[in-house]
């Protein structure tokens, strides 16, 4: 649901009363009028503005820094709506063979699939593929891996129909995977390095279910496929030895996701054998060094370190132990945050509270650290000595860079644009439920005067994290003088495992709780307006949100994006990666049904009387427009004041650019019109 112990006030059932007192802050009578918007895609809108390699260690970012914040107080130009998605590109899945780097970009304007592209690293970039081929992997739902490069031939999933192809400079497109009667999605091919055959993750929509397995299939182009690993419920990206005598993969099984518990398996002369797997040890990105050395990531020691298959009998051995995060939550498939260089080393991007690093490690001397800007590292990838980076940072969105000689070098932005001013981000720790802590990210607007209204931020997942990196639809709030904290509650990724698992039976209480303490701990510094505060929530989040706003009296509105409102109605009715994710948040289905309800917003859908924005795509299939609109119906009947905003043809998430300046717009006139405007500079 990416779209990712609690105060009794905020946990427990009963009289509304009861649960508001525990969190009384200010009490206030408001009365609006209710009305419904449905909005469909074939139109735009017409809504208006509202009012060995040691030059790694010395390296010239200076690109990444040409943007500065403005000062205290300063003035800037409100952010416009459409700057979200116009000439805005979304870049991912990061390679690099030999001097060429490439990567997919899809254009936010635009409504087609990702295009690969290649940059030969003297500036021009160009598509990589025939100017018609666009490239998508639907595996698990949220997009997955679509291409591998091996030399100039390039494996590739097509967008339109999922199935495997091969092209080469010259050469004609071969489609390699077979046609069969089943939906078949293929996701993160590798080829054997003699390059005859093509392993891939495949997911296959049977009678029976959804099922996953490892395959090869011949790159001859007659369609012969073979399973290679079968029997678990899910499986990660597939890593070919040098020799390609070995295939190592990670699998999980039911009701487990991938950060929960994991197991490393490599099917070589042995058969397939398990390499290691242990209760509560979570496995990701097993690769082979340039020698045939199994490397994975894995978090026994409670983050999530790498580690070499080079110890002693061929035990893992830690190679860069620290308190910091090599990997990223598996939510698609072949994710790729560390490569090896032709020096024997090895670079990667951690992660942790205090943000990313770019390091260097060796088998000699100590870890290196690239010096550089706020990093927000998203992918990395190596050859020879030179490293293709995929971040960003708090002055510059997710764009492609290449480490060259110890210059750090654009190679593709995500726009030529840049605000006339940038709201910096200010980690904050704060306290919260049980003398615990928990981390958000906070965005002052460059205003000065009165304290301003606040925006409070609840990710999807819940097993993801803000990072800080420059955000355009942050830059948009604050622009317009709104203060925003995006709240890393307890169950987001980037701060090791025990914090990532601190939700697990908690989802819908410690989220809420460490959302709740996050604007009040901002008003008792003094940084806000307490009576002007809004919360908001994507997916996940948005049950977050909703229940924020129906246990405290603290927000003056809230806004659900795709939003979960009842638990219970997911099990059954989401797709197959997260159709046992809730066991874990909540409870075992359907055993636990009486504390899905519980969790439900439903259930005391009389003590949500804060004013409510439900955004939604009608074809949402991971959380079924159903859940807003039931929502909507019952807020109706209690008198809440509600809107629905319904667009037709979307999915989990807007992805109709129209839709997308529509939906900001929307959600704009709605906190303005409840919260007010935010102090004029």
């Amino acid at each position: 649901m990416r779209g990712r112990a609690a105060c009794r006030a905020v946990s427990s059932p009963g009289p509304c009363a009861a649960r508001r007192s525990a969190y009384a802050l200010y009490s206030t009578e408001r009365t609006y009028s209710a009305r419904e918007q449905r909005v469909s895609t074939d139109r735009r809108s017409t809504v208006g503005v509202c009012a060995g390699c040691p030059p790694l260690t010395s390296v010239n970012v200076g690109h990444l820094m040409n943007s500065h914040p403005p000062a205290a107080g300063a003035s800037r130009n409100p952010v416009p709506a459409v700057d979200l998605v116009r000439g805005m590109r979304d870049l991912s899945f990061v390679s690099r063979v030999g001097s060429r780097s490439y990567w997919v970009e899809t254009d936010r304007d635009s409504r087609t699939a990702g295009r690969l592209m290649c940059s030969d690293g003297t500036g021009e970039t160009r598509p990589a593929l025939p100017d018609d081929i666009r490239v998508r992997s639907s595996v698990y739902g949220y997009g997955s891996r679509p291409y591998v490069v091996s030399g100039r031939t390039i494996f590739f999933v097509g967008a339109r129909d999922q199935l495997l192809y091969r092209w080469s400079p010259g050469g004609e497109v071969t489609v390699l995977s077979p046609p069969t009667d089943e939906v078949t999605h293929y996701a993160a091919p590798a080829p054997s390095p003699d390059g005859s055959l093509l392993y891939a993750v495949r997911e296959r929509e049977l009678a029976t279910g959804v099922s996953h397995d490892i395959v090869s299939v011949t790159t001859d182009g007659r369609g012969r496929i073979e399973v290679v690993a079968s029997g678990h419920d899910f499986y990660g990206a597939p890593a070919v030895s040098p020799d390609g005598s070995r295939i190592a993969y990670v699998a999980w099984d039911h009701p487990y996701m991938p950060w929960d518990q994991s197991v490393l398996r490599e099917v070589g002369p042995a058969g397939d054998v398990v390499i290691d797997g242990r209760p509560g040890v979570s496995f990701t990105q097993p690769r082979y060094s340039p020698a045939g050395v199994l490397h994975v990531i894995h978090d026994e020691s409670g983050w999530w370190n790498l580690y070499a298959a080079d110890g002693v009998d061929g035990g893992l051995r830690a190679l860069a132990p620290m308190p910091a995060e090599f990997g990223r939550p598996d939510w698609s498939c072949g994710l790729a945050t560390y490569a090896f260089l032709d020096d024997d080393s090895i670079v990667a991007a951690a992660r942790n509270a205090s943000g990313d690093v770019v390091c260097r490690i060796t088998r000699r001397g100590p870890l290196e650290i690239l010096p550089g800007p706020a990093w927000v590292v998203e992918g990395v990838a190596g050859s020879g000595t030179d490293v293709t980076i995929l971040g960003g940072s708090s002055v510059q969105p997710i764009e492609v860079s290449e480490l060259s000689d110890g210059d750090l070098r654009l190679l593709r932005g995500a726009s030529a644009r840049r605000p006339d001013g940038i709201s910096m981000p200010e980690r904050l720790r704060f306290p919260t439920h049980d003398d615990s802590f928990a981390y958000a990210i906070y965005y002052e607007p460059p205003t000065g005067g009165s304290l301003p209204p606040l925006i409070v931020s609840c990710h999807g997942g819940p097993t993801v994290s803000f990072t800080g990196v420059l955000n355009g639809w942050v830059q948009f709030w604050t622009s317009r003088g709104y203060a925003v904290v995006e709240v890393n509650y307890r169950g987001s990724a980037g701060h090791g495992r025990a914090y990532r698992q601190a939700i697990q039976h908690q989802w819908g209480h410690l989220d809420v709780a460490d959302s709740v303490s996050a604007a009040r701990h901002l008003v008792a510094q003094g940084r806000v307006d307490p009576r002007r505060i809004a919360i908001r929530g994507l997916s996940s989040g948005g049950l977050t949100a909703l229940r924020a706003a129906q246990s405290v009296p603290d927000f003056a509105a809230v806004t659900s994006v795709c939003g979960v409102v009842d638990p219970s109605a997911l099990p059954e009715n989401t797709h197959k990666m997260e159709s046992r994710y809730l066991d874990g948040l909540i409870a075992p289905w359907p055993a636990g049904r009486a504390e899905y309800e519980r969790r439900s917003v439903l259930t005391y859908v009389g003590d949500l009387r804060t004013p409510t924005l439900l955004i939604h795509g009608r074809d949402d299939a991971i959380v079924p427009h159903s859940q807003s609109g039931r929502l909507a119906d019952e807020l109706r009947r209690v008198g809440t004041p509600v809107q629905l905003v319904t667009y037709e043809g979307e999915g989990h998430g807007l992805s109709n650019p129209d839709n997308v300046v529509d939906a900001l717009l929307r959600e704009h006139e709605f906190v303005e019109r409840h919260l007010g405007p935010g102090p004029h500079p």
